[in-house]
């Protein structure tokens, strides 16, 4: 193995191990700021080592106890050395030699699952809200700076900020890394379902890189949702989230070709969508309902079952989409939002129609950089054979994105038009 193959690999197994290394760690040191260090430390000693040794059996254990070390290292150096040292030392001595195990048996537990632990510590009501996200998105699903400021349409310095302020608030405060207690689980949801939604976003559209779809951050957001779910089963958000992501990651299969081009939605073969998934998430759906009003995220999962429930393009209710997008915008009003249901509305109702909701959003300051508002229109405008004007706005959106393939894809659909 070279030595730049021994460096992807590094980041391959970073991506999917860091969040679960520095959940450990977060337990084990109770602080997320040390705790991230001590991955990092763990990451570069990866990729010192790793092209001169190789890949270990089980990397994620590697990192881990190797975090640990250098966690030993750090109480050396401090008052409480000895209480931690023999803390950690027997810890070490009792797990070392079934890490992995360990590991895999940490997560499968929904009660004493660090990541869940670490996610709720993330989303203390002490930190702003736009802390806690970003806090999260760092931690639990492994994004960079540069793609959480994209999540967000927010500058990249403004969210490095947030997340510097959202650590040294834990540190200072000497907030626990532990589940909340059972009276204040309702009032920190919210905040925890946006989080997994954000990070199953992530991996559903990639923002920036070669690949459109990241699945192993999809499989981790659904992965979260389900221990909420087995936690809070009388939420219905929390199963309506569920849903959403299980119906949209049914379509995963489908989303691209063997080259790893995009495939749009209507273009898909319906027949490579996963049915188990989608039977799942319709029956996810299904329980929300009957656990009372759909809030945000239960609309979007019952859009989400019109297109799952339309077995060709052809057949899909986009009159009910563009109605549920109506209660969606009333119930939570974002720009997002509103350029979803002109999609929708120039699907039900025709393309000047929802051309006039599009162009409502030009100013829109959320919007300024967001390549889905040039890319929408270039469709509308193409559907009303405004072919060059169409052609122009998918050049917009190419320069906008930071997507590879996605900027391939609104290239080639400018090609078409020119």
């Amino acid at each position: 193995m070279t030595r730049a193959d021994s460096h992807r690999a590094v980041e391959a197994v970073w991506r999917i191990e860091s969040a679960r290394v520095i959940a450990t760690l977060a337990r084990m040191v109770g602080d997320v700021g040390l705790a991230e260090e001590l991955a990092q430390d763990a990451l570069v000693a990866a990729l010192e080592e790793w092209p001169r040794k190789g890949v270990p059996d089980n990397p994620g254990a590697w990192l881990t106890m190797t975090a640990r070390h250098r966690a030993i290292d750090q109480f050396r150096r401090r008052d409480t050395y000895q209480r931690k040292l023999q803390q950690i030392g027997r810890d070490m001595e009792l797990r070392q030699e079934s890490a992995a195990a360990e590991l895999d048996d940490a997560l499968d537990d929904h009660i004493g699952d660090d990541l869940l632990r670490l996610i709720f510590t993330a989303c203390h009501p002490e930190l702003p809200v736009e802390g806690r996200l970003a806090l999260t998105l760092r931690l639990l699903g492994g994004l960079s700076t540069a793609e959480i400021a994209r999540a967000f349409l927010a500058p990249e310095p403004t969210v490095g900020q947030r997340i510097s302020r959202a650590k040294r608030t834990l540190a200072d405060k000497k907030i626990p890394i532990e589940l909340p207690p059972p009276a204040e689980l309702p009032a920190r949801l919210a905040s925890v379902l946006e989080v997994i939604y954000l990070i199953f976003n992530e991996g559903y559209a990639a923002s920036s890189g070669d690949d459109w779809a990241r699945p192993s951050l999809c499989q981790e957001a659904m992965r979260l949702g389900r221990v909420l779910a087995g936690l809070m089963p009388a939420e219905p958000e929390v199963h309506g989230l569920l849903a959403l992501m299980e119906i949209q990651a049914s379509r995963i299969p489908a989303r691209t070709a063997p080259d790893g081009t995009p495939i749009l939605l209507p273009d898909q073969d319906r027949s490579r969508w996963d049915r188990l998934l989608v039977r799942r998430g319709l029956a996810g759906l299904h329980r929300a309902e009957q656990l009372g009003t759909l809030g945000p995220y239960g609309l979007q999962a019952a859009i989400a079952a019109c297109h799952a429930r339309a077995r060709t393009p052809q057949a899909t209710d986009w009159a009910r989409i563009a109605a549920l997008y109506r209660l969606l915008s009333h119930l939570t009003p974002s720009p997002v939002v509103e350029l979803n249901r002109a999609v929708a509305v120039g699907m039900a109702h025709g393309a000047e129609r929802g051309l006039e909701i599009a162009d409502a959003l030009l100013d829109s300051r959320a919007l300024r950089d967001y390549a889905h508002l040039p890319a929408v229109r270039g469709d509308l405008l193409a559907r009303l054979g405004r072919a060059d004007e169409a052609a122009a706005e998918f050049r917009r959106a190419a320069e906008l994105t930071r997507n590879a393939r996605e900027r391939e894809l609104f290239l080639r659909r400018a090609a078409g038009l020119d």
